[in-house]
């Protein structure tokens, strides 16, 4: 007997103070007609195996549930726990940085700035993290507290039960063939960090040297001024870049209609590129001195290998990004 009070102890303790005494009783009463008339221990761990640990008894019992999120709402939890995570996590690193750009006086060198921001965004990446984390997982909780309904069956993305017709609208994708969201997101970075060096470049891009107190901008490579002149087209481009992402997120596969335009903003950058670089005044005369004599070799020579050099690479890689994304567009 002391094995089944303990039994009925456990399932009661876990459950509302006014309830316990009946459930105690109706407990006890369906534990002795289970058992035969002449009972051993061995019989009573019988039956209270059939019945099942406490803790699972005691949730049936129960008007809400005793996990924080249940299987109705699990799945659709953690998908938008995987959407959203990302792109807060790259939202604010991207805020983070306009904001020192922004208020950025000149005093610092902005080497130095980028790499004390290193720290700081990977502090701010796991702030946002923790904080979707915590007010999503609390809503859901929330929800699974006051739905009233006792189907356990997993919910769809649209909260709703799900059907055979949900298939239709979801498109079988090979996995070489598909787009991850961590791609989708890289790009849209990388669009932020080269827009940022773009017009931020007479801080940026150009010669440091080691000095005591970490490292000192010498001089910059890049006429800002030149690079100002081409800003409307460079904001197409960067817009382009933006619109080929969302369109990546949302079709989350490479298809023939994505490779072409994947191709068309290839073009556009090489061509805009080309034109920016073709222009003599866009690197600074100091630069090119000053790396002349670093590497013994003519003013002339250096600017022909360091502009023929990033137009080569750049046409390249755009090469690569065209004939990667027909390859997967190809692909069945």
């Amino acid at each position: 007997m002391n094995l089944i009070e303990i039994y009925i102890q456990e399932v009661t303790r876990r459950l509302p103070e006014k309830n316990r005494e009946d459930i105690a009783l109706e407990l006890r009463s369906t534990i002795e007609d289970m058992l035969p008339d002449d009972y051993q221990e061995e019989d009573i761990k019988a039956v209270l195996e059939k019945l099942g640990s406490p803790v699972t008894l005691a949730s049936g019992y129960r008007d809400r549930p005793m996990h924080l999120i249940g299987p109705r709402y699990f799945d659709v939890y953690v998908t938008l726990l995987k959407m959203i995570l990302p792109i807060a996590a790259v939202i604010s690193f991207i805020s983070m940085i306009a904001e020192y750009f922004i208020g950025y006086s000149g005093e610092q060198a902005v080497i130095n700035i980028v790499l004390s921001l290193m720290g700081e965004g990977i502090g701010r990446i796991i702030e946002v993290g923790i904080q979707v984390f915590f007010w999503l997982t609390l809503m859901f909780a929330i929800l699974e507290r006051t739905d009233k309904g006792r189907d356990e069956q997993p919910l769809t993305a649209s909260l709703k039960k799900w059907t055979p017709d949900d298939l239709k609208n979801i498109p079988y994708i090979p996995k070489k063939k598909a787009i991850s969201k961590v791609e989708v997101f890289g790009s849209l970075l990388w669009t932020a960090i080269w827009a940022t060096l773009y017009f931020k470049a007479n801080h940026l891009v150009g010669v440091y040297i080691g000095g005591g107190e970490g490292l000192k901008f010498v001089t910059p490579s890049l006429n800002q001024e030149v690079l100002l002149w081409y800003w409307p087209i460079v904001l197409v481009v960067i817009g382009l870049e933006i619109a080929l992402a969302l369109y990546k997120l949302i079709k989350g596969q490479w298809t023939k209609r994505m490779a072409i335009c994947n191709t068309a903003l290839q073009l556009i950058a090489t061509i805009v590129f080309i034109v920016i670089f073709r222009n003599p005044n866009v690197i600074t005369h100091d630069y090119i001195t000053y790396m002349s004599n670093s590497f013994t070799i003519t003013a002339n020579q250096f600017e022909l290998w360091i502009v023929g050099g990033g137009i080569l690479i750049f046409m390249i890689s755009s090469a690569i990004s065209v004939f990667d994304g027909f390859r997967k567009a190809r692909i069945r």
